[in-house]
This record gives C-alpha cells, sequence and structure tokens, in this order.
C-alpha cells in the first residue's frame, strides 16, 4: 500500500470503500498490521511537551524571585546568613508550588483519551472479532450497538443508531444517525449517516466503515485546539511582573546614585559608601510581597472550595474579580437539568396546570390518553428505588403520569416497533401492543405532529374531525408557551388494522389524533436570578454560549434576568459566516445576547474576540467541544458533576455544584482577594519611606549624624514584624459596594499613582516624619550635638538607644498603617474594628517579635539594638493613632467629595 490514501467521507459509498481499498467485508488482520506502519495507533498523541527544567528554572526567574535573589544575596553580603537561607527557602518554595498549579494545568490532552473505548467489534478476516481500539485502522468495519462507545470516526454502511452526541456539539438530545441519511449537512458533525469518536450509541444497531483514526478524528481536531491554545498570565501576573520591574528600577537608581552622593558630596569612605548603598537596596526591596501574595491567593483558593468552586491555578482567584464578561452553557449552569412538565392541554380539559396538586386523571379521560401515550412511545425509566436513565424529556412525561395519577411504566405495553427520533423530522413514534389492540404513538414538536392529525380526541375515548378554528386554538397555545421559553411537544395516536409488521415510517404516522400538547420546562436554578442581578450590579455583562436551540436559550435567559424576549441569538452558522469587523461590532455593543448552537471553533472565536476588545473573559463549559475554549478564555470554568474529564482538565476552576451563583461567588471572592493584594502592597510599601529617608539624610549630612538605621533592623522589618500582619490583610473581609462597582480594564494597574501616593507620601511620609522625630529626640535628650562622634563612649550607648528607637517607632507606625490599609474608601467604623481577628493577632507576634529584638540580650546583639526607657515607649504611644487617623481624614474627605458629585 503506497501512502494514505486521500478520501472524502461526504463521497458515495460505493466511492468511500473503493478510496479506502477496503469492503463491507472490512480488513485482513495482515492489512490491517499494514496500515497500522502508515496511520499509528488509534489514539490521541500529545505533541510539543515542554520539559520540566525550563518550567521550574522559569519560576526561579520571574522579576519578583529575581529581587527576592538580590534580597538574599544582600543579606548574606551583610552578615545574615540565616536570614539569606529564609529568603532562599520562600524562593524555592514558591517556584515548586508555581510549577505544581502549572503542571496540573496541561493535562487535558490526556483526559481526553477517556473518550476511547479499550476495544471494538470489527470483521478481521470476515468475521467479528473484538480487537484493541488502538488498532483500528481506516477501511475497519465495525459494529456498533446500544451502550456501545464509537472508536473512529465511520460512516454508516447499514441500519440506525441514535447518538449522543452532546461531548462534541453541545447538543443535549440523543441524535439519529442512519445508512440512509446524507452527508450534505454544513458541518460534517451534523452529517446524519457519519458517526464520530468518543459520542456513545444509545439505541439501535449499525455497522460502519471507518475512515479517520487518532488525530485525524473530530476528537484528536479538538485535542488539537486544546493543545495549540496555551494559558496566558492573569491579569495579576502581568502586573506583578511590572511592579517588580518599578520596584528593581526604583532600588537600584537609588542605590547607585548614593554612590557618588556619599563619595563626592558627603565626603563619606567607599566602603561605607558601599555599605550605606546596599543598605538602601534591602529597604526597597519588599521580601515579604511574592510570598504575601502567593498565600493570599491560596487563602482564596481555599475560600472558593469551600463554596463549590475548586481552583487550579492560583491566579484564577484574581482573574476572576477582574472579570468583564461571563460567558455561560445553559443546561445544568442556569438550569437544573431535570426537565418537567409545567403544563398541559387537551381538548377537554384545556390548560392544566402540573405544578400543584393536581386531580387523577379519570381511565379513558383525554388526559390519560395523552398520558398512557407519552408513556408508551418512550424509552426512559424509573426503578422502585427512584433511579432514572433516559432522556430528561422522557423522564419528565414520566414523572406527569405520576402527578396524574397513571402508571409511569410500560407495564401492559409491548412495543412492536420503533421509529426514531429524527432532528429533521423533530418526532418519533412506536407501534405498541395494548391490551385493547394495536396503536401508533407519536410524540414530536407541534409543527410537525399537527399537519399529520386529521383528528382530535373527544371524551369517551373518540375522535372527531381536526378543524381549522381548533387547529388555530392548537397552534395560539404553542406560541404563548413558546414565548415563555417553554419546550412543547405534541403527543398524537393511531389505531393499527391489519399487520404492524408491514408499517413504514409514512404509513404509521398519517391519520393521527391529535391527544393534546405539553409544555416542558429544564426549571431555572433558584439561586441564578439573584446572582445574574449582583452580575449587573458588578457591571459584568452576561452571554449565553450553548449547543441548544436559540429559543430555548433565549427562554431560559429572560425568566433568569439575562435580557429580554428580544435578545439577540447568533446561531452558530450565521456565526462561521461573519467576519471578524461584524464580530466584533456586535461584541461590542455593550448587551446581553445568545449564541446558539456553537461549535468549537465558535467559542473559540468568541472568546479570542471578547479578549481581543479587552475583556476578561470567564467561560463555563462540560464537554468536550468546550475544552479549547476553556483555555482559551482569561479563566475557563468546568463543571464538576455534568462535566467531561476533558473540560475539568482544561479549565483554571471546577464548580462542585455546577450552579451558576458559584460562579458569581466566586467573581466576589476574586474581587476581595484584588482588593486584600493591593491592602497589603499599600501596608508594605508604606514603610519603605521611613526606612529610606534614615540614610538620605545620612548621605545628606556628611555623616554629621548617626546612621539611624541598621541593615539588620531593615530585614527585621521586612521579613520579621511586616509578614504576619500583611498576611491577614489578605484575610480581610469584602469591602462595602464590592460588587456595585464596574470592573477594572484588563490593564488597569495594581499599582497606580494614587495609590503610591498613599504608601509613600501619605502613610510613609507621616511615618518617616515620627521616626525621625523620635529618633532625634533620644539623641538630643542623650546630650549628642550635630557633628559630635558616638563611635565609642556613652554617646554609642546614645546612638544604639536612638537606631532603636527608629526601629520601634516605624514598628509603631506600621500598626497604624495596618488599620489604615484595611479600607480603600469606607471608615474603619464601617467594616469594624474586630472584624479581622488575624491581624489583631498578627499585630500581637508583631509587637512580641520587636520587644525580642530590643530586649532578649542574643537578640540586642545581633540587630544592634538596647532596651528602650519608659519615656521613650511612651513617646512611641501616639504613633499608630496619628498614622491612622491621617489616612482615615482623608479618606473621609474623598468620600464626601464622591457624595456632593
Amino acid at each position: 500500500m503506497r501512502g494514505r490514501p486521500r478520501v472524502d467521507p461526504r463521497s458515495s459509498v460505493d466511492r468511500l470503500l473503493r478510496d479506502l481499498r477496503s469492503s463491507r467485508h472490512g480488513l485482513t488482520d495482515r492489512e490491517a498490521a499494514r496500515r497500522q506502519v502508515v496511520y499509528g495507533p488509534n489514539m490521541l498523541i500529545r505533541r510539543g511537551r515542554r520539559r520540566w527544567p525550563r518550567q521550574i528554572l522559569r519560576q526561579l526567574t520571574q522579576p519578583l524571585a529575581l529581587l527576592l535573589w538580590l534580597a538574599a544575596v544582600l543579606a548574606y553580603v551583610t552578615g545574615a546568613g540565616a536570614l539569606a537561607a529564609a529568603i532562599i527557602a520562600v524562593i524555592l518554595l514558591n517556584a515548586a508550588f508555581a510549577f505544581i498549579q502549572e503542571r496540573h494545568a496541561e493535562h487535558a490532552v490526556e483526559a481526553l483519551a477517556a473518550y476511547l473505548p479499550p476495544s471494538a467489534r470489527a470483521i478481521r478476516d470476515g468475521k467479528e472479532a473484538l480487537v484493541d481500539a488502538r488498532l483500528l485502522v481506516p477501511g475497519d468495519v465495525i459494529f456498533i450497538g446500544e451502550g456501545d462507545r464509537v472508536s473512529a470516526d465511520a460512516r454508516l454502511l447499514e441500519g440506525s443508531v441514535e447518538m449522543d452526541v452532546s461531548a462534541l456539539t453541545g447538543e443535549s438530545l440523543p441524535v439519529l444517525r442512519s445508512a440512509e441519511g446524507d452527508s450534505l449537512a454544513e458541518r460534517l458533525l451534523d452529517a446524519s449517516d457519519m458517526v464520530f469518536s468518543g459520542t456513545s450509541c444509545t439505541g439501535g444497531e449499525a455497522t460502519a466503515v471507518v475512515f479517520a483514526t487518532g488525530m485525524r478524528t473530530e476528537l484528536g481536531r479538538i485535542a488539537a485546539l486544546s493543545e495549540r491554545v496555551g494559558h496566558d498570565k492573569s491579569p495579576l501576573e502581568q502586573q506583578v511582573t511590572r511592579v517588580a520591574r518599578v520596584i528593581a528600577i526604583v532600588a537600584i537608581v537609588m542605590g547607585a546614585a548614593f554612590i557618588p552622593v556619599g563619595t563626592l558630596l558627603a565626603g563619606l569612605p567607599l566602603g561605607d559608601t558601599l555599605s550605606f548603598a546596599i543598605g538602601l537596596l534591602v529597604a526597597n526591596v519588599p521580601e515579604g510581597l511574592l510570598p504575601t501574595i502567593t498565600l493570599a491567593l491560596a487563602v482564596g483558593v481555599r475560600l472558593l472550595a469551600r463554596e463549590g468552586a475548586l481552583v487550579k491555578r492560583i491566579s484564577a482567584v484574581e482573574t476572576l474579580g477582574s472579570t468583564s464578561v461571563i460567558c455561560t452553557d445553559k443546561t445544568g449552569t442556569l438550569t437544573m437539568n431535570r426537565m418537567r412538565a409545567l403544563e398541559v392541554w387537551t381538548p377537554e380539559s384545556g390548560i392544566l396546570g402540573l405544578d400543584g396538586v393536581v386531580p387523577a386523571a379519570p381511565p379513558g379521560s383525554d388526559l390519560a390518553r395523552l398520558a398512557t401515550a407519552a408513556v408508551a412511545c418512550s424509552s426512559a425509566r424509573i426503578a422502585p428505588d427512584g433511579a432514572e436513565t433516559g432522556d430528561p424529556t422522557e423522564l419528565a412525561f414520566l414523572h406527569a403520569a405520576s402527578a396524574l395519577g397513571l402508571p409511569s411504566d410500560r407495564a401492559g405495553v409491548a412495543r412492536l416497533a420503533q421509529f426514531h427520533f429524527d432532528p429533521a423530522l423533530r418526532r418519533m413514534s412506536t407501534v405498541d401492543a395494548l391490551a385493547d389492540g394495536t396503536w401508533v404513538h407519536c410524540k414530536g414538536a407541534p409543527e410537525e405532529i399537527v399537519p399529520l392529525c386529521g383528528w382530535i380526541s373527544e371524551p369517551g375515548g373518540g375522535r372527531a374531525p381536526l378543524v381549522e378554528p381548533v387547529r388555530d386554538r392548537v397552534f395560539e397555545t404553542v406560541d404563548a408557551w413558546a414565548k415563555q421559553g417553554l419546550r412543547v411537544l405534541a403527543v398524537a395516536e393511531r389505531a393499527v388494522d391489519g399487520n404492524p409488521a408491514s408499517l413504514t415510517r409514512r404509513e404509521a404516522e398519517s391519520g393521527l389524533t391529535l391527544l393534546g400538547v405539553a409544555a416542558l420546562l429544564d426549571p431555572p436554578r433558584p439561586e441564578v436570578p439573584a446572582a445574574v442581578a449582583s452580575c449587573h450590579a458588578a457591571g459584568i455583562r452576561l452571554m449565553i454560549v450553548t449547543g441548544d436551540h436559540g429559543l430555548t436559550a433565549r427562554g431560559i435567559a429572560a425568566r433568569v434576568g439575562i435580557g429580554n424576549e428580544h435578545t439577540r441569538v447568533v446561531s452558530g452558522t450565521e456565526l462561521d459566516h461573519m467576519p471578524e469587523a461584524e464580530l466584533d461590532a456586535l461584541l461590542m455593543a455593550n448587551r446581553e445576547m445568545i449564541f446558539a448552537r456553537s461549535s468549537p471553533e465558535a467559542k473559540l472565536r468568541i472568546a479570542d474576540a471578547l479578549r481581543e476588545l479587552g475583556h476578561v473573559v470567564a467561560m463555563t463549559g462540560d464537554g468536550v467541544n468546550d475544552a479549547p475554549a476553556l483555555r482559551r478564555a482569561d479563566i475557563g470554568i468546568a463543571m464538576g458533576r455534568s462535566g467531561t474529564d476533558v473540560a475539568r482538565e482544561a479549565s483554571a476552576m471546577v464548580l462542585t455544584d455546577d450552579d451558576f451563583a458559584s460562579v458569581v461567588n466566586a467573581v466576589r471572592s476574586g474581587r476581595r482577594v484584588y482588593d486584600n493584594v493591593r491592602k497589603f502592597i499599600v501596608y508594605i510599601f508604606a514603610h519603605a519611606t521611613p526606612e529610606v529617608v534614615p540614610f538620605l539624610l545620612y548621605a545628606v549630612a556628611g555623616g554629621a549624624i548617626p546612621l539611624p538605621l541598621t541593615v539588620m533592623q531593615i530585614l527585621a522589618v521586612d521579613l520579621g514584624t511586616e509578614t504576619l500582619p500583611a498576611l491577614a490583610l489578605g484575610r480581610e473581609p469584602e469591602e462595602p459596594g464590592t460588587m456595585e462597582r464596574p470592573p477594572r480594564e484588563r490593564g488597569q494597574n495594581v499599582i497606580d499613582g494614587p495609590m503610591l501616593a498613599r504608601a509613600w507620601g501619605l502613610l510613609g511620609g507621616i511615618s518617616a516624619l515620627l521616626v525621625t522625630g523620635a529618633f532625634f529626640t533620644t539623641l538630643l535628650a542623650g546630650g549628642w550635638h550635630y557633628g559630635e562622634s558616638t563611635a565609642s563612649g556613652y554617646l554609642h550607648f546614645v546612638e544604639v538607644q536612638a537606631t532603636t528607637m527608629t526601629f520601634l517607632g516605624i514598628v509603631a507606625c506600621q500598626i497604624g498603617t495596618a488599620f489604615a490599609a484595611r479600607t480603600q474608601t469606607a471608615s474603619l467604623a464601617q467594616i469594624g474594628l474586630g472584624t479581622n481577628r488575624l491581624l489583631l493577632w498578627g499585630i500581637t507576634f508583631e509587637i512580641a517579635f520587636s520587644a525580642a529584638i530590643v530586649y532578649i540580650p542574643p537578640l540586642q546583639t545581633i540587630f544592634g539594638t538596647v532596651a528602650p526607657a519608659p519615656w521613650q515607649l511612651l513617646l512611641l504611644i501616639p504613633f499608630p493613632f496619628i498614622v491612622w487617623g491621617a489616612d482615615e481624614g482623608v479618606r473621609s474627605i474623598r468620600r464626601h467629595r464622591a457624595r456632593r458629585d
């Protein structure tokens, strides 16, 4: 066999078999083995796997990690080997955690392999044989029966089957695939004479010839899409990178600038100048920033897990907070995924609601006839223990029969023939033997069933001609229900005379008697309308992207508050023919819309277009076909209950309860996490000013004043006293109005001008004044005069006292900064003084740690401190209140201006 045969699966069966060099009798084992060499195994292959050392290296060399490496080197240079080791441990732990998270997010393609069955029934050497599914090749003839999962893409040769294709297309109802169908559908997946790898047979039997295996199947195409689509950095990851660059530039510039200032202007020795430059670098590098951000996000992950949302990528927590568009599926996310009959209409009873207590239907009544026909024309089952199997629509009819006091099983009904549901005809029929004779029972779309009816039921089991006025009344009822987004089905019957085995579908489905119509609803989850309202208040656009029909989706959307009865519905075919510019214009309009019958490429295209327009996109999904879009979206959200393994692996978050309200709760948590990141960044940055100012004063004075702070004391602040309060700020409760403000723009900086002005200018500036004042007060009270040497004697003790006061003054100001940073706009009274108990414990630790440094002799030697006098401690008491009070006053002025505007 030379090369791979070029085949067109849409060509005639004879032509396809010829191109595949096969026949209806299949292949020989020898020929199949030869083709294995050409085509390879029938399995999904992962390509382009990244090597783990490169992944770890990337984590160890990201900007903030490099800054931490710099801090470790500086700590070692200044003689703090233990602190340098601690910083390196933080770097390694963060890198390991990020690496594990990244590896967990790369298993989507492996999960797709679960959709390929381990074996298949094929004809080899003229006999049916059970072969390893991995050994199937194009040209193999396979058997497909109820319960089988298809192993490869194939064209039907004989028979017909009902297929569950929801994993590939999102279609919630089984579809009929028949050898008598055609291949004229625009999408190959819609061809009625083909079956595809990964789909399941729910009924019928057929034989088919394989035309594609492995990565050349439709399932393989989706796997390739998933593999090519990578995860971009989250908004926070991008912002942290920018922050790291800013910090690095500031630290390096200040450190480098100090060298000429110290040596030329201040006249300091070069050794002292280099030492102080290192101190400036250490003061500017926030050693605790990266672990604090990581742990704050990890806390968000744990909180979301308690609410039913499992986050696989830690950065996804923050991404949720910046979400501006949520593209959600319908079935199971907005709805309960439990179809039920809401109302029925019959000629005798009119419209009857089935919600509350329903009177039992008398035997022989039109309600009883309708329920009996619907149950007979069903393949669903409700077991005695309550377990349900079958199509949700048919299960709804069974429950309706029970509500009417009628049997919900087919006891006494012998099925003689079945005409499967046909998506083109939109109906199905069964031929059943009952005690009173043989009957055709039919159910389907009213616009398909009613034209086939020449009669309508009458009381007492009779029938009357279906006249035009009655027909109009039926369609008025149907239209009224359709406008509500209800799924409407008609039920009809016909007595069979003669031999039922000779009935054709056309004969069976003619001359029917209309029994009535039923309105069915997959009810919205009760908590979804409130969640939708929260999204609207938060300025988040909602779009439904589903494989279901647009009318059903629009009805459900209107029920939960997404759009209205005029909401734009874009079909998959319409989207496929829509130019990029037109799609962008459609999405730029600030309105909600519905994308129905969406293909994998369509979902991916929607996500790409929204992101290109500057939106942060969250997309829900549950099927194999959702995997590429879940990976492309900023935050992919898979369903934990109804979702496939593929969707769960491709996503960044999994909803254990499949509930849209959990998405909104996750958005709320994401916003809280982002706010808290900004809060502890303000807290961490604020004490940079009082750390840097002493070095500047020393340089400006040319060494005429002692150095107010040592490098070891700076490290004690950066890695000791600040850490626990910063982590506690990461657990700060939600601030009032969190879900009442619009989402931030994708490019908005986590650190902006007003934030730096507050941290470095207001909080840091006031802290620097207070700390510097405490330093000079201690020096002057000890008898020091400007320019006097403190290298030895009593004045050296006074200098150590003064540096101790600088250290303690920074700690005291940190306490005030911590309370001020708890809120960005609201007052402390609004959020409550004791609502963050972890912060109170963090401040307690901060005080205890500082006391240990200044009172325990070994630590006094390491950090260069002495025990302060009582009057000096009293001097520090007002510091937290002054720092917090100044910030509280500024926030009060801003709130007053906002109310006035």
